[in-house]
């Protein structure tokens, strides 16, 4: 297995006040440890960024990765526009070049872009490890966040049609796999 980490989502505006998702700080804590794995086995960290005119612009303090976060300078970064982290991005060309056959997936909002770009890598023939603990949704007026994550857990594993498969993997499975390797 050659994984990458591939981190979505977890900027500053995002992670505070009302649009805080369900369990933020335990999230980024499991992240902080499946990058340090990451790292430590040198498997490339990446970190998808969202951009948009309103509170997201490049550059202003809520388009930043969420503070708590630990980036390291040698971490690679994408920007992104849609909830796929593949469409207008250069994460297809990043991946083939790094020779990366696995993704290790985390970060919200699991029912827009953790399960669009869940779908697209499979679609793109990667097999995904879903941190099933290091991604999170604010839930909706239906669906409570818990119910978001469990729903996606269960549903993105179910899909067959592509080849490649999504399994969800706890985090303390993905921090013995990283060090494994």
């Amino acid at each position: 297995m050659k994984p990458a980490l591939l981190i979505v989502d977890m900027q500053q505006a995002l992670c505070q006040g009302e649009a805080q998702p369900f369990d933020c700080k335990g999230v980024i804590g499991r992240i902080n440890e499946l990058a340090r794995a990451a790292r430590a086995a040198q498997v490339p960290v990446i970190w998808a960024q969202h951009e948009n005119a309103a509170r997201l612009r490049s550059g202003t303090p809520g388009w930043e990765i969420a503070k708590g976060l630990e980036v390291d300078p040698a971490d690679l970064r994408v920007s992104k526009a849609t909830p796929d982290a593949f469409n207008g991005t250069g994460l297809e060309a990043l991946l083939k070049e790094r020779a990366v056959d696995t993704l290790i997936i985390c970060g919200i909002h699991t029912e827009f872009c953790i399960d669009t770009t869940c779908r697209r890598a499979l679609a793109l023939g990667w097999p995904v490890l879903l941190a099933q603990d290091a991604h999170t949704s604010a839930g909706n007026a239906v669906l409570a966040p818990e119910q978001v994550i469990a729903h996606h857990n269960a549903t993105l594993t179910a899909i067959a049609s592509y080849g490649p498969r999504v399994q969800t993997w706890p985090t303390e499975a993905l921090l013995h796999a990283l060090n494994s390797l």
